[in-house]
Formats: structure tokens, C-alpha cells, sequence
């Protein structure tokens, strides 16, 4: 007997853009709410944040466009809170916490996941999750994150999921526990209560949605979305060559000095497969320098959909459609209680170890150079002003992005992973005791060729109390470089000065926690430039001129890369037109 032949469903692509439309609304109006109502300068100024929205059986159907790298503290989050308390113990009006990579499937401490149980007609149709980075949890270092840390258990309070609200009761007692772990409760407590509230306005907008379409053709929408999406990338897979292809990234240390680190991927591509195995990376990092397994998930699934479809529908269609291996014990999945802290910079360096990959896969107007593959973060702390009690002052610092087929790189942005605003200097003068000196781009930071590499940013702050504390984790100070690509040249590398411009001038090593400030020091950072795409000797004479006549690099480094012969003849046309 002949068995019988299902057919492809067929998908009304309107409808579901439509439908994918009104989830992403929901997840926007989430993210704006978060934003507006925090208290932190790092949620509501630098929208170190992200939100999401799931079904009722956990999967992913919408994420704001905010942080790649948060994917994993939401989708762990979830998961973790259907593991620890299945539906049917769950109450309407519960919200839940958790953070720790070990018991609930988080990234770092510092990103705390809210997660919300949405009720419809007595069933869990919905869950409203966001994450917000807390600039501080406790910990050995303030701030949380230190590349130098052992374990775990020096980076502050760990969140198993903890219930804080039960039935629409507030649990204080617990509210305060986490707060009081920190260096600044009140902040805490302010920005928890800001992240449930958030849920809610997300779970109202869900209720909303079902009531105008019924809960039938909802749940019917969001099968088709995930359908699609997971047929979508799996066609995209499919264009690709078959074959193998790897690229190694290296870290300049593992947080505690040391031989560098390789971050190693091989992509495989097999008709509508595709698997990426990490097994050459390096071992387990003593240092802060690891991967929860969650958040290379997070690292594996921004760098597909950004290479292969960056308008792909946001939601688990496609988690399906890739296969992922690294194995445990290494700094890609690292075994408890392996501290993770500095986690962030270790994804941007697998992020760019997949794009470079990918240079085996994609036609040339596809492949970008390396961008700064780092995402330094600077922390200042010490005694408030204006008020009593502790603050914490972090930041996260984008450098130069790659060159392109035909563009030069963007100056001073996020690149991969990461997605925050800066802090004005205006807000931080304000709000922290604290002065900013420079906060400008690298001349020269950028590599030459066709196109050029972006620049990295300097930013140097000034302490103005005693017994200011700094601390910074960073990378590609020593040996890891943006790379360029088809002739092009490799961007600068990172650095970190101590009193810049003074006769004290030290250049420090690039992860340290803990150092005293006096009144009138400073840190200056400098983050690393991009790769250039392409040969110098092909880069026009207009730009060549445009460069240096707007500072972005000096005479001399043009002459040296582009020729003494080129750059006099740019400059002269440039003055002819002038």
C-alpha cells in the first residue's frame, strides 16, 4: 500500500510578515518601557537590555532588536524556568529571576532574566522575558566582571530561578536579599521592579493580540512562522558549496597572563546542513574568559543569520537548522565553577572566528574584514556625592568595524554581539564624579586598502575624588588583530594608559581590577581599528585626501601605506578642488 504524500504547507508570506510584525511591536514596545522607566545610566542611557517574547512550549518567536548576545540569558532563561517549575505549578500573576550559567542556563551574573508565565483563559500561551546587565551583583570587583577572577563564586550573587513574585505578590524579602548583595541595593531593587513591571506591559499587548485574532489562528500563526523561518535558512544552507572550512581567532591570554588562546571553528556544509564544531579551541580558561554554552548558542546564531539572511524572521525556525559541538571543557563550554564574567569579549572573538570561516563559503561582495572582535568594558567605582552609598560606573566601548566589498568600514561602533549606546559625557560628569578628557577616534587605527578599516575610539576619564577604583577586562592588546582581507591591511591593536600625556605615562596590561585612582589620574583606552579590504595600491586618490585632510589618518602613515607619489598627488588634487 502506497504511503501517502504530504505536501509542503504552503505560507501566505503577507500574513506572516504581518503577524511577525505585531509580535515584534509587542517586543519593541517591551524594550522602549525598559528603557524609559530604568534607573541605571547602564539600561537607560546605554540600552544594555533586550527582551523577548515566547510561546507557551518555550520557543523563541520574537526578539527585540537590541543584543545578540543576550539571546542566550533569554532563551536559557526560559528554558530553565519550564525545567524548574513545569506549567502546571506556575500561577498567574508569577514572575521569575535567575542569572547563573550553571543553574539556570544564564551567560553572566551581571545579566539578570525576568521572566513572566502569560495566562490566557487559564493556560500559559505566552512567557514576556527581558534581560537587563546590572552594572553591578557583588562580587570580588565592583562592577562584577574582572577577566582575572578563579570562580564563579568571586562574581557575585548567583540566581538559581527564584519565584519573586508569586500569584502578583512581591516578594521584599527576597527583592531585597538580591539587592543587598550588590553595591548599590537601591539601584537594584529600582531596576528589578522595572523589569517585571516591563513583562507585564508585554503580557497585556500578548492578551490584546488574542483577543483580536483568537487563540486558534495565533497559535496556527506562530507554527507557520517557525516553520518558515526554519525552511528559509535551511534553503539559504543549501546555496551554499559543500565542504569544510575553519579559522582560528586568538584571545591575547586567558585573563591570567599567559600563552595566547585559540577560539577555533570548523563549518561544515552538507545540502541543507550546516554544523559548527569548536573542539580546537583552547582549554578551559583559569581567568573570566569563558563561554557558557548558552551564549556560544547566542554567538553561533546571530553569525549565521547575519552572514547567510539578515532579514530571517527572529525566532527558534532557526536553532533547527544548525548543529553545534564544542566540548566540554574548553573555553567555548566551560565545566563549573569556571568563572565567565568576561564572557562578552570571548564571544566577540567567536562571532569573528565564524566569520572568518565563512570566507570559504561566500562570494567576495560578501566577506567583510575583521572588525575589533573585542568588547572592552571599563569600570569606575567609589563614594557618591550627592547621596550615600557606592556607585558603579560601566561601560562597554565599541572600535572600528570591517571594510566592505565596496565601503570602508564604520568608526566607532559595536560590532558582532554587542549593541550598547555609549554614555554622553554630559550624563557621566553628571551623574558620577568623574570627568571625561577625550573621547575621540584613533587616527591611523583603521587598516589601509581599497577600503578602509574603521577607526577605534580613545576615551580618557579623569578621576576627581580620591580613592577612585578602576577596573577594565580587554583583549587584542598583544596578539590578537583585525585582520584584513584580500590585500588589505590588519587594524591597530587595543591600548591601555595609565596618565596619558604625563611623565608617569604606564601603559598597563590590558585586564586589571582594583587599581587606585588619585585626584587628577586618568585611564585612557584605545580600542582596536578594523581591517581594510583590498589592496592600498587600489584606493582611490579622493579618499586618500578625504583621510588625511579629516584626521583620520596622518600624512606620514598614508605615505606609508598608499606611497609618497599617491598621497602628493591626492593632496594636490584635493587643494586644486579647494
Amino acid at each position: 500500500m502506497s504511503q501517502p504524500v504530504h505536501e509542503p504547507r504552503i505560507f501566505d508570506p503577507i500574513a506572516m510578515e504581518v503577524f511577525s510584525n505585531r509580535l515584534l511591536s509587542i517586543t519593541e514596545d517591551m524594550n522602549n518601557t525598559l528603557v524609559r522607566s530604568s534607573f541605571s545610566t547602564n539600561i537607560k542611557e546605554r540600552r544594555d537590555c533586550s527582551v523577548g517574547l515566547f510561546d507557551g512550549r518555550g520557543r523563541l518567536i520574537a526578539q527585540g532588536t537590541q543584543i545578540p548576545l543576550h539571546l542566550g540569558s533569554l532563551d536559557g532563561g526560559v528554558a530553565a524556568v519550564l525545567k524548574a517549575c513545569p506549567v502546571g505549578k506556575m500561577q498567574d500573576g508569577d514572575v521569575f529571576l535567575c542569572n547563573d550559567p550553571y543553574l539556570a542556563n544564564g551567560t553572566h551574573l551581571p545579566d539578570i532574566s525576568c521572566v513572566t508565565p502569560v495566562f490566557i483563559q487559564g493556560r500559559v500561551e505566552f512567557f514576556a522575558a527581558n534581560v537587563g546587565h546590572h552594572a553591578d551583583v557583588g562580587g570580588a570587583v565592583p562592577g562584577s566582571i574582572a577577566g582575572g577572577s578563579r570562580s564563579i563564586f568571586e562574581e557575585g550573587i548567583r540566581l538559581p530561578v527564584v519565584r519573586i513574585v508569586r500569584a502578583g505578590v512581591l516578594d521584599t524579602e527576597t527583592l531585597g536579599l538580591i539587592a543587598h548583595n550588590t553595591r548599590d541595593p537601591e539601584e537594584r531593587s529600582l531596576d528589578l521592579r522595572v523589569q517585571v513591571a516591563t513583562n507585564e506591559r508585554g503580557a497585556q499587548a500578548a492578551r490584546e493580540l488574542v483577543a483580536q485574532m483568537g487563540i486558534a489562528a495565533v497559535r496556527q500563526s506562530i507554527d507557520d512562522i517557525i516553520a518558515y523561518t526554519r525552511r528559509r535558512i535551511r534553503n539559504r544552507i543549501a546555496e551554499l558549496k559543500a565542504g569544510e572550512y575553519s579559522f582560528t581567532n586568538y584571545l591575547d591570554d586567558d585573563g591570567m597572563g599567559g600563552e595566547p588562546v585559540p577560539i577555533a571553528v570548523t563549518v561544515r556544509v552538507s545540502g541543507d546542513g550546516l554544523s559548527l564544531d569548536f573542539s580546537g579551541s583552547g582549554r578551559q580558561a583559569r581567568g573570566a574568559m569563558n563561554v557558557p554554552i548558552n551564549a556560544l548558542h547566542a554567538c553561533v546564531y546571530y553569525s549565521i543569520k547575519a552572514l547567510l539572511d539578515p532579514e530571517l524572521l527572529p525566532n527558534a525556525g532557526l536553532f533547527d537548522a544548525v548543529q553545534i559541538s564544542a566540548p566540554a571543557g574548553t573555553i567555548v563550554n566551560p565545566n563549573p565553577p569556571a568563572p565567565v564574567g568576561a564572557r562578552s569579549i570571548t564571544c566577540q572573538k567567536v562571532a569573528g572566528a565564524i566569520f572568518g570561516a565563512f570566507r570559504g563559503l561566500l562570494p567576495p561582495e560578501r566577506v567583510m574584514a575583521s572588525g575589533n572582535d573585542v568588547v572592552p568594558a571599563i569600570v569606575y567605582s567609589g563614594a557618591l556625592t550627592r547621596r550615600e552609598g557606592y556607585y558603579v560606573y560601566l561601560e562597554t566601548l565599541g572600535g572600528g568595524s570591517g571594510a566592505r566589498f565596496d565601503a570602508d568600514g564604520m568608526d566607532a561602533v559595536h560590532v558582532h554581539m554587542t549593541n550598547t549606546s555609549n554614555l554622553p559625557a554630559e550624563a557621566l560628569e553628571n551623574e558620577y564624579p568623574l570627568m571625561v578628557d577625550e573621547y575621540a577616534l584613533v587616527e591611523g587605527s583603521g587598516g589601509a586598502g581599497k577600503y578602509r578599516g574603521g577607526l577605534g575610539i580613545a576615551r580618557q576619564i579623569r578621576a576627581v575624588v580620591p580613592a577612585t577604583i578602576f577596573s577594565v577586562r580587554s583583549d587584542s592588546h598583544t596578539v590578537g588583530v583585525p585582520t584584513g582581507v584580500f590585500g588589505g591591511l590588519d587594524g591597530r591593536r587595543a591600548k591601555l594608559i595609565r596618565n596619558y600625556g604625563r611623565p608617569d605615562q604606564e601603559e598597563l596590561y590590558s585586564k586589571v581590577a582594583r587599581v587606585e585612582m588619585k585626584v587628577g589620574d586618568s585611564m585612557r583606552i584605545e580600542t582596536p581599528g578594523a581591517g581594510g579590504y583590498g589592496a592600498p595600491a587600489e584606493r582611490s586618490l579622493e579618499s586618500i585626501a578625504a583621510d588625511v585632510r579629516n584626521g583620520k589618518v596622518s600624512r606620514a602613515a598614508a605615505e606609508r601605506d598608499y606611497g609618497v607619489a599617491r598621497v602628493r598627488a591626492a593632496l594636490k588634487n584635493d587643494a586644486a578642488l579647494g
